[in-house]
């Protein structure tokens, strides 16, 4: 749940950059996924819409998301750079899970380079 909370709080200050990892283009979507007879929009009292806060977001956002992430398919990340092209960069980490990303050389490569900006 912590990539909507980051979204929002981007959107709402001014950080020199943002960095989301695995994020989901909003929880309400996430919910419906895996209980699809839920009356979600009822249910849930904070929907996190990151998916409405990433167009309002002034620093350039970073996004790690494994190929292979079931909880959160990787779609979710190329829906929320598509909403905002030219501020997002979406680094795909192949074979990377959900949880997993951290064992991936490559993804502590991203991170350094991102941080050394």
């Amino acid at each position: 749940m912590g990539s909507g909370f980051a979204v929002k709080l981007a959107c709402d200050n001014k950080p020199r950059y943002c960095i989301l990892h695995a994020p989901y283009y909003s929880f309400t979507r996430v919910v419906k996924r895996f209980l699809p007879i839920l009356p979600v929009t009822w249910v849930l009292r904070y929907h996190l819409r990151a998916d409405q806060w990433i167009r309002k977001v002034n620093c350039h956002t970073y996004i790690l998301h494994g190929t292979k992430d079931r909880l959160i398919p990787i779609r979710h990340s190329e829906s929320l750079r598509a909403l905002n092209p030219s501020r997002v960069t979406l680094i795909r980490i192949h074979g990377g899970g959900h949880n997993n990303l951290p064992s991936f050389p490559e993804y502590h490569t991203f991170i350094r380079d991102i941080l050394q900006e």
